[in-house]
């Protein structure tokens, strides 16, 4: 198989009423949890890398080792760029490979967020590969992007509706009350805002921020018109505390084969748990 765009993935999972998880994966190890086990549990999937991520895994071996995977487990995988915002970078990793592009330009003014992410619209569109853009902002930390609560906004449904017509985007992130990073308390998350955007919106609508947020109100968001649903810092989290478990039975341990094991199994877990949230599995 191969890498492929999210366009019809999405619009699939919109006809159905689920989501498609987007997991942010960094290496070898995490693309191999999640690619495994949305295999086994038939669930289509997106891997999502940040500008970081793929500076510091290389895109070369990141599209190889996607690939790779998407042939060995025979199912379409999607890479995706995760808030990415310089265009060069965008245009010279869409043009190796990859078909998903978050083109993030919330902290510019509208009308400067809507002639850059039309410019990015216009080139993937060369290659087929599929466009998200974000309206609002998020608070929290995404990798080094670090928005301060002061500075998050909502999505305006009226806003919203003016710029998919000018951007012909085929995704849309909004901004309801989620953040980046886990949740100091549980958060607020407003759906009215969402059912006003769904109403004037027919493209998907993706939800950022997931990790931490309660599955009740995950599949309300489900219900409402989300159709992508992205899980970062749990993963993150799960991983790193197992290997430290580890390190803390095993202070001598020095072979990344015996300490990286139980990382990957803590992370299957946390993969399927947010599979099954998100109501994908069985949907390849």
């Amino acid at each position: 198989m191969y890498l492929i765009s999210s366009r019809e993935m999405l619009k699939r999972a919109q006809r159905e009423g689920y989501a498609v998880p987007a997991f942010n994966i960094h290496n070898l190890e995490t693309v191999q949890v999640v690619v495994e086990t949305a295999s086994e549990l038939g669930s289509p999937v997106i891997l999502a890398g940040t500008p970081g991520t793929f500076d510091y895994a290389g895109s070369d071996y990141l599209i190889s080792i996607c690939r790779e995977a998407a042939h060995k487990h025979r199912i379409p995988l999607v890479l995706h760029l995760d808030h990415h915002e310089y265009e060069p970078l965008i245009y010279s990793r869409v043009e190796a490979g990859i078909r998903s592009v978050m083109i993030d330009g919330s902290h510019h003014p509208f009308a400067e967020n809507i002639a850059l992410v039309s410019r990015v619209v216009d080139f993937c569109q060369r290659y087929d590969a599929s466009v998200e853009a974000e309206l609002g902002r998020l608070g929290g930390q995404e990798d080094d992007l670090i928005v301060d609560s002061k500075d998050s906004l909502l999505t305006d449904p009226d806003a919203a509706l003016e710029f998919v017509s000018r951007t012909g985007i085929d995704s849309l992130a909004v901004a309801i009350g989620t953040a980046h990073g886990l949740y100091r308390e549980e958060p607020d998350l407003d759906f009215a805002r969402l059912a006003e955007i769904r109403e004037r919106l027919e493209l998907p609508l993706v939800l950022h921020g997931a990790s931490g947020v309660p599955e009740s109100m995950v599949h309300r968001a489900i219900e409402l018109g989300i159709c992508k649903v992205n899980v970062a810092t749990e993963l993150k989290i799960a991983f790193a505390d197992a290997v430290k478990q580890y390190f803390t039975g095993h202070p001598d341990a020095n072979d990344p084969r015996r300490y990286i094991a139980p990382g990957k199994a803590a992370m299957k877990e946390v993969v399927e748990q947010k599979i099954r949230m998100c109501g994908s599995e069985g949907k390849i």
